[in-house]
């Protein structure tokens, strides 16, 4: 993607096939890159928006307990949040972002919220089994489980994935789902909801993100099978996938060039903030959508899926 000319946060660039067209595109961000996975918030300029300062929860999850992976920063924060808006308490298991954890942590506690952070690795089997132990020990039950966590790396070529960023990806992407999804299942009752973070990049094959992109892929294929698994248990499986946000995940991924010109393919013609996101998980998690299972919700802003 080229542009011809920026005027101050707005970029102009050429159409298509058709002939000559001008779009405008609204840049969420200046270059910046950082060099840890899955990022850090705390570090983005400008900050992410994860709160809605109008946004007025009506009850929809009171007394629901849910776990959120990644629930540090990002999207998981905001659905964090806005669980805790609803009338959720609220686990994040996170990795090493202890800053964003606290912060996180901190700011649902100014709500009148209940969060418990647990850091840890969540490829590891073993992790997936504290998580669960934890939860049952402090708030004694689980509702939701949010599979929300992830990392991806941008390779221009398959040659270039060595088979350590291979296996690690696929082990934080999709092994970390299922073995927590495994550890929760016994503690799900009627009523119950899963929900798991795709990606709008498995609908049109992102060729810099081969492996994260065959991840995103095999999570819409779990949720479908799970949701038929277990839908005559009341349990609901579904899946949303984003587009461009503005969260962590894309300064520790693309090289700082790319950063200005995320979002521009949406038809909005903008990436998206957090809390744009946010009210998709509160209606997947709560009865709004009882009589919805192995569904992928897509908010893109309208991005070409193929």
């Amino acid at each position: 993607m080229n542009f011809n000319y920026c005027f101050g946060n707005t970029c102009y660039q050429y159409g298509n096939d058709n002939g000559l067209q001008i779009k405008s595109y609204q840049i969420m961000a200046p270059e910046q890159s950082q060099d840890v996975q899955p990022g850090k918030e705390y570090l983005m300029h400008p900050q992410p928006i994860f709160d809605h300062p109008e946004y007025q929860g009506s009850g929809k999850l009171q007394g629901k307990v849910a776990i959120i992976t990644g629930g540090d920063s990002g999207l998981g924060r905001s659905a964090a949040i806005y669980f805790v808006k609803e009338g959720a308490k609220v686990v994040i298991p996170y990795y090493n972002e202890h800053e964003d954890a606290n912060f996180t942590k901190n700011y649902i506690e100014s709500l009148g919220g209940e969060c418990l952070i647990l850091s840890g690795d969540i490829s590891q089997c073993e992790f997936s089994k504290e998580i669960v132990e934890k939860t049952l020990e402090r708030f004694g039950k689980i509702d939701i489980l949010v599979n929300n966590a992830g990392v991806q790396y941008q390779q221009d070529e398959l040659s270039s994935i060595s088979n350590e960023q291979f296996d690690w990806t696929m082990k934080v992407n999709v092994y970390g789902m299922f073995y927590l999804t495994k550890a929760v299942l016994p503690y799900l009752k009627s009523g119950a909801s899963i929900i798991n973070l795709t990606s709008v990049t498995t609908f049109y094959g992102d060729p810099q993100l081969i492996d994260y992109v065959t991840t995103k892929g095999a999570i819409v294929g779990f949720t479908r099978a799970l949701a038929r698994n277990l839908a005559l248990k009341n349990i609901r499986v579904n899946a949303i996938a984003p587009g461009f946000f503005w969260t962590p995940l894309q300064p520790a991924c693309w090289v700082k060039e790319k950063i200005p010109s995320l979002g521009a393919n949406s038809a909005m013609a903008r990436g998206a903030m957090p809390y744009e996101l946010a009210p998709t998980f509160v209606f997947l998690a709560s009865d709004d959508s009882s009589y919805m299972t192995g569904q992928v919700l897509h908010n893109n802003g309208g991005e070409i899926m193929g």
